[in-house]
């Protein structure tokens, strides 16, 4: 039997089974790779050229509405690599303008990839990410608990758990979207497919809290809440409301549980104490987190082109650790004010396709609340080559242009999804 996907007046994909198995096995892949990053080139590089390959070989459409991405993605390198010029020597600098822009490519990829197959491709990247999750948190709490020899100095850094990341902060960050995605299916899904996610769900929240993140134990908090609010809303009926509460508090409550239990240890007790103050050394100060955010946009107003990548740190103790100056100080007044733009547009159209009556609607829901997340971050934190961020932005784009496509069909109640076969 062919499958037929219809997002648009004209079906969008008409595909054997094997070719549509293989193209949404390779959106799991994908998803699934993005959560081992400590090594480079990282397998989700390999996997997203090797995708690429395919899924051009088979057919991707550039849809007009991802014409404004396009433009502000290759706009805001053009800013990096001019800036870089004076430093072109320094193979740092080069391999730092060749990720930016590859992650551009990846962007506007999955951005074409998911505006069709849609809602089957979303749930393949549900999927994939929540296993990557797990198994990149299974590492930073094995790790963490000295459970693999010679382990520590790969999977832990500075007594925090990252897993298969570089950076415990990275490792929170990334945990955050399929923490998301688990907690949507324990409130909304059958017993035996809740229970299972209920298990991540509590295996991505101890990752998290063991990375001592004071951003990803913020984020996981005002997310979840977003997320659940959310789901209220869209709801149909009362009872689903209601299911969604009170698994909530009980949620609540055995997180609480959990901490409790965590911090009943010594040295748990004593990073958690530590990172959870807001009183830290390299956050105040003229030349603390803030007060170089400060210098550095005074700086900005006088480099037209900036100081090119990774040449902060030679201005200032450390790194911008905020993705919207650093984008001002590496590609100058283009890329600084380009980059902002492309997340203000993002975010506004973000908000307005919220309630969108679309088969992917909670995947939807989930993503935009986590990519609004790590936006905020990226006041505190420089996130501008984050895997998953980019990966988070891509997809969002992708249900843009499907959202429209799907709201001009002849009969909207086609779904994006291909018939299921029984």
């Amino acid at each position: 039997m062919a499958y037929t996907a219809i997002v648009g007046p004209t079906p969008a994909i008409t595909a054997s089974p094997h070719l549509l198995a293989i193209q949404r096995a390779l959106v799991w892949l994908i998803a699934a790779s993005v959560a081992i990053v400590f090594i480079e080139p990282s397998p989700y590089e390999i996997m997203t050229l090797g995708s690429a390959v395919l899924f051009c070989a088979t057919g991707l459409r550039m849809r007009l509405v991802l014409a404004p991405l396009f433009f502000l993605l290759v706009l805001i390198n053009i800013g990096y690599s001019i800036g870089a010029i004076p430093f072109y020597d320094k193979p740092e600098v080069l391999n730092w303008i060749a990720t930016s822009w590859y992650m551009a490519v990846t962007v506007l990829f999955l951005a074409m990839v998911m505006s069709e197959d849609t809602a089957a491709r979303l749930d393949m990247l549900r999927r994939g990410l929540i296993v990557g999750a797990v198994i990149a948190s299974i590492a930073g709490i094995a790790g963490y608990l000295h459970l693999v020899p010679g382990g520590d100095d790969l999977l832990t850094l500075y007594g925090r758990a990252r897993g298969t990341f570089k950076d415990p902060n990275v490792l929170g960050g990334f945990l955050i979207l399929p923490a998301l995605f688990a907690l949507q299916s324990v409130v909304s899904d059958h017993f035996a497919k809740a229970f299972r996610n209920a298990v991540a769900l509590g295996i991505i929240s101890l990752a998290i809290f063991l990375a001592f993140s004071r951003a990803a134990w913020g984020q996981l908090a005002i997310t979840a809440a977003f997320v659940l609010f959310l789901m209220m809303l869209t709801s149909h009926t009362r009872t689903q409301r209601q299911r969604i509460v009170l698994i909530a508090i009980a949620a609540v409550v055995l997180l609480a549980l959990l901490v409790a239990v965590l911090l009943s240890f010594d040295s748990v007790d004593e990073m958690f104490r530590q990172r959870a103050s807001f009183d830290q050394s390299y956050d105040e100060g003229r030349f603390g987190r803030f007060g170089r955010h400060i210098l550095g946009a005074q700086m900005a107003l006088d480099l037209p082109f900036g100081i090119g990548p990774l040449q902060f740190h030679n201005y200032f103790p450390e790194d911008t650790h905020n993705s919207y100056l650093n984008a001002f100080m590496s590609g100058g007044w283009l890329a600084g004010v380009c980059y902002p733009t492309l997340i203000a547009v993002t975010v506004i159209m973000g908000f307005r396709h919220l309630f969108t009556p679309v088969p992917w609607q909670r995947i939807y829901l989930a993503v935009f609340s986590a990519f609004l997340g790590t936006v905020g971050e990226a006041f505190v934190i420089d996130t501008d080559h984050w895997r998953h961020f980019w990966m988070m932005l891509g997809a969002l784009w992708g249900m843009f242009a499907a959202a429209q496509l799907y709201k001009a069909a002849p009969d909207p109640a086609v779904s994006a999804a291909p018939e299921a076969v029984s």
